[in-house]
């Protein structure tokens, strides 16, 4: 908003420092300064202050108090300036150099790039570096259940931050589409369910089918002997077996895709580990040839990397990774080898592939990092996992595919819906049919999303609905209900016959202590995306959007806004269009729609 002047007073900095003798101080960089009740930028020339005073004593010999070297340069750079123009005043304390604004022109200048940048407000440039995100990695053949939903929320709405932020972003997906629980599901499909197809719920009746082959071979493990027949057809790659489990993977894959379009939720990419198997072995069979890995086959053991071993570290800490079967059967690590390398060979120009996977995977994801390093792919040191905790659902609920009792996302989806449907019926009976069943998914979806985003994501999450759907807390519908009123104000003004201006507004008047908040607010969107990029974390959002929402709630009860004076009312639509827009767009960073009625 105000790079003009940064760079104008950068330019003169650096004129400064050669007209006095000091290094060239390379690319002087402003942060903003906490704000108490006046907007500034501030920078340190504590930097500048220790590489003089290092030139000072080669030249010399005499030693420099860097501290009040820094001060006294921050002097001099104050008076050389002296208040550069949309500023107030200017200021040397203790080493740094801090700018004040001139209120009423901060506040006019927030206020206009948000109404002109719209959507856009908050979005960095483009960075020209690439990203890859994988995220959700659902097994197929298998329920898509509430286990899946934090990583796959969470995937999404870093997806959006980091493309805002100006990264071109890969969303990249991961199903488990073979091994054991696969064969099982085809196993029992043959014998039990041939020549069925599912017409609705797609993911419930997979999963269904699942948990019965389970049942079936706990109550008779004799049946096991005819599982392991039909994974060795599958070795093989037996026709018959082949066609069945491409025809009922894509069913899988299509009850998926029901669920991501529920859920506003796309990708660009999919990997399978039925495609990673064979290029992980190749993989295993390289860290053989180079002595990283150890065959133990021959005498019935695995493959295995001593980890720790071959760094010459004396406590554990990677510990013994096992890199395919006895029976040369490709585990996770075997594919998970072969995948990074093949992301980096799809995609040259990657500067960071992010793993989204829960906690439990994060000891595996160390030992494939650190054995790929080992091996000599630089790659490694641009793989990351990103770790997320369990959600604890009301009543402690253990979910298990196996048994069969999860709680799938589709009837978690609805329950949301219908809960929220309950909430618009009562506070806007006057909608029609249709604008209270997309409010209601609107607020429903947003009140599972939220909890998911508003917590550190290494925390476990405790999810109960009286907090997710609660309009006067830290929950989505709060924020959506402070857009609406933004709505309702601008609705209001414009029946009245007073449009709000393209002109911006000059704030000429003593600002309110709530519009100084709320201005305050939106000014910090940009950096918070940037932040909340750079550091994989969506909380940074979710907490400016909530911020957003209560300090507009309190300027919408202390200041008058249709009512007011005509050049205040001018000013102060600006600023609801400006605060509309700003917790618009934050809540879109989370994958969550911002209602205009409700």
């Amino acid at each position: 908003m105000f790079a003009a002047e940064e760079h104008a007073i950068t330019t003169k900095l650096s004129a400064f420092c050669a007209e006095n003798g000091l290094p060239d101080p390379g690319k002087i960089v402003f942060l903003p300064i906490p704000f108490a009740g006046h907007w500034g930028l501030s920078t340190s020339f504590f930097q500048l202050a220790a590489q003089n005073a290092r030139l000072v004593k080669e030249r010399t010999g005499q030693p420099t108090n860097v501290q009040q070297h820094a001060q006294e340069i921050a002097e001099k750079a104050a008076a050389y300036l002296g208040t550069p123009p949309s500023f107030a005043r200017v200021e040397a304390v203790r080493g740094y150099l801090n700018l004040y604004f001139e209120p009423n022109e901060f506040a006019r200048r927030v206020v206009a790039t948000v109404i002109e940048a719209g959507d856009s407000f908050g979005s960095g440039a483009p960075k020209g570096q690439r990203v890859m995100v994988e995220f959700s990695q659902p097994n197929t053949h298998k329920a898509f259940h509430v286990g899946h939903l934090r990583g796959t929320i969470f995937g999404d709405a870093l997806c959006r931050i980091l493309e805002f932020a100006g990264y071109d972003v890969v969303r990249a997906n991961y199903p488990g589409d073979i091994g054991l629980h696969v064969i099982k599901w085809l196993w029992n499909y043959m014998t039990r369910h041939a020549g069925e197809r599912p017409m609705k719920d797609i993911t419930q009746w997979m999963g269904d089918v699942y948990a019965e082959a389970n049942r079936r071979l706990e109550e008779n493990p004799d049946l096991e002997a005819e599982v392991r027949a039909l994974y060795a057809r599958w070795d093989q790659r037996d026709p018959e077996v082949v066609a069945l489990w491409e025809e009922t993977r894509q069913w899988s894959l299509d009850g998926f895709e029901d669920m991501y379009r529920a859920l506003g939720i796309h990708f660009d990419r999919y990997y399978f580990n039925s495609t990673a198997e064979h290029p992980g072995k190749q993989v295993v069979n390289e860290l053989i040839e180079k002595g990283i890995a150890i065959d133990e086959r021959p005498t019935g053991g695995a493959v295995i990397v001593k980890i720790d071993e071959l760094l010459g570290l004396k406590k554990d800490k990677y510990r013994v990774m096992v890199a395919l079967r006895s029976d040369n059967t490709a585990l996770y690590a075997t594919e998970d080898l072969a995948l990074a390398i093949q992301k980096f060979n799809d995609y040259p120009d990657l500067v960071k592939s992010l793993y989204i996977v829960d906690v439990r995977q994060s000891l595996h994801f160390q030992q494939v990092f650190k054995t790929l390093e080992i091996a000599g792919y630089s790659i490694a040191a641009k793989c990351i996992h990103i770790p997320y905790e369990i959600v604890n659902l009301p009543g402690n609920v253990v979910m298990s595919s196996r048994e069969g009792t999860v709680v799938l996302l589709e009837l978690l989806i609805g329950e949301a819906t219908a809960r929220a449907m309950e909430v618009v019926r009562e506070k806007n009976p006057n909608l029609d049919a249709a604008q209270m069943q997309s409010v209601a998914t609107a607020i429903g979806l947003g009140a599972l999303k939220f909890p998911m985003l508003a917590r550190e994501i290494s925390k476990v999450v405790t999810f109960d609905w009286e907090t997710a759907l609660d309009f006067n807390g830290q929950a989505a519908p709060y924020i959506q209900y402070a857009h609406v009123r933004c709505c309702s104000i601008l609705r209001k003004a414009q029946a009245e016959g007073l449009a709000i201006s393209r002109e911006p507004s000059a704030f000429d008047f003593p600002l309110h202590p709530t519009e100084i908040q709320l201005i305050d607010l939106i000014s910090r969107v940009p950096g918070d995306v940037q932040r909340a990029a750079e550091e994989y974390k969506t909380l940074h959002i979710t907490n400016l959007a909530f911020e957003l929402a209560s300090a507009f709630t309190t300027f919408y009860d202390a200041c008058p806004v249709v009512k007011a004076e005509a050049n205040i009312r001018a000013a102060r639509l600006q600023l609801v269009a400006a605060a509309k827009q700003a917790m618009a767009n934050t809540l879109a960073l989370l994958g969550i729609t911002a209602p205009e009625v409700m």
